[in-house]
């Protein structure tokens, strides 16, 4: 019988990344009958360039939400892991789920193409199959805040997976379905979120080993480095409370609205600028609202290691400048490739049930974000 409660089990790190990173007792194998799942926007960048940053990210989150709420619906107390990045999405599921949702992320697909004209490739690939051609896949738990812990991947498993699924990928020929549609809990109601230090910018940072035998201890070194140039991972994170600001803005909520329901609702569109402009005072002046709002950093996905070092942090240029010189030292050593994209503010979506202990807040940076990242990450691997 299946294991689908495997991630649920796994031992919980709650000690530092870097002591994480030094033990391998902590990752373990995933069972040969997951499944990855991969979501990817099709030409994402040129997107981006067409000023569709916000839309590329909505569509991402909005694939995450898609499948949360259908493992919620199913089996409320089954956890798995995800990914969020920028333009997409991955996850490692259990074949009990597969067959559901992929008919749900191709519903989906179509939803997204009909409303923003944006292609979401979607497929996935055996975990048995990646173990058969050697692409590591090795999976652990961290408690990487008081209240969020996060998936931790050793192995190039993912990453093999997401370029078999974008080179094999063929457009749904399904009929939209609205009944599969299931967007509830899907927010993106803040302006960008500025460093509280005004002469701190924002960095997305993409970062890969080049050989996979050496990640653990690669990862650990700069994950250090960060740490001895930027400060901990709290003092780094971009999400703070005191400076987020709720966007009034009806286009924005228009937007939303093309992701999250079938067609267009006037109605609807003022319900949510009026309960937008209700949340301002409720953020601030209801002990529920303040609650909400100390909890949104603890919440936010700024890190990721998906077999590659994913993270949005803030610093000052100089700092920034010392870690691009350090990591330029390991790239022409040949340990690692990296992207990088240094912007004045960070954005985010959200996944909000109940603003007391149901929310994650999806983190992205302005400009293009991980997708500006991945551009120059793509050109250097291009001349590997």
């Amino acid at each position: 019988m299946e294991n689908i409660k495997f991630y649920n089990k796994l031992k919980k790190s709650t000690d530092t990344l870097t002591a994480l990173l030094e033990n391998e007792s902590y990752f373990s194998d995933v069972p040969g009958t997951w499944h990855v799942v991969v979501v990817d926007i099709l030409n994402s960048t040129l997107a981006v360039d067409e000023g569709k940053h916000h839309q590329v990210n909505l569509t991402a989150t909005g694939s995450i939400i898609s499948v949360l709420n259908f493992i919620r619906k199913e089996k409320q107390n089954i956890e798995i892991p995800y990914f969020f990045g920028g333009d997409g999405a991955t996850f490692i599921i259990p074949s009990l789920f597969l067959k559901s949702i992929i008919k749900i992320l191709d519903n989906y697909s179509l939803h997204i193409k009909n409303n923003t004209n944006l292609i979401l490739r979607v497929g996935h690939i055996s975990v048995s199959y990646l173990d058969g051609q050697d692409y590591g896949l090795k999976l652990a738990k961290h408690q990487i805040t008081n209240q969020l812990s996060i998936p931790i991947v050793l192995g190039t498993g993912l990453k093999k997976a997401e370029v078999l699924i974008k080179t094999n990928f063929e457009e749904s020929r399904t009929n939209f379905e609205k009944s599969l549609l299931n967007l509830e809990g899907m927010e993106c109601r803040w302006k960008q979120v500025k460093p509280i230090q005004t002469q701190k910018k924002v960095v997305c940072l993409l970062l890969d080993a080049i050989h996979e035998g050496d990640q653990r201890w690669i990862y650990k070194a700069v994950i250090s480095e960060m740490d001895r140039l930027f400060g901990t991972f709290d003092n780094r994170q971009p999400i703070k409370s005191t400076k987020l600001r709720l966007n009034f803005s009806i286009r924005n909520i228009w937007e939303e609205m093309k992701i999250s329901l079938t067609r267009q609702n006037l109605s609807y569109l003022f319900k949510k600028w009026m309960s937008t402009l209700i949340g301002k005072f409720y953020l601030n002046l209801s002990k529920d609202g303040k609650y909400y709002l100390n909890q949104i950093g603890q919440l936010s996905h700024t890190f990721m290691l998906d077999g590659m070092i994913n993270t949005v942090f803030t610093a000052e240029q100089s700092q920034i400048n010392l870690f691009i010189t350090y990591l330029n030292q390991l790239e022409n050593d040949n340990k690692i490739v990296y992207g990088i994209h240094v912007t004045h503010a960070s954005v985010m979506s959200c996944y909000v049930l109940d603003r007391k202990t149901k929310h994650s807040h999806f983190v992205d940076g302005t400009e293009g974000g991980y997708t500006s990242a991945a551009k120059m990450l793509k050109q250097k691997l291009k001349n590997l």
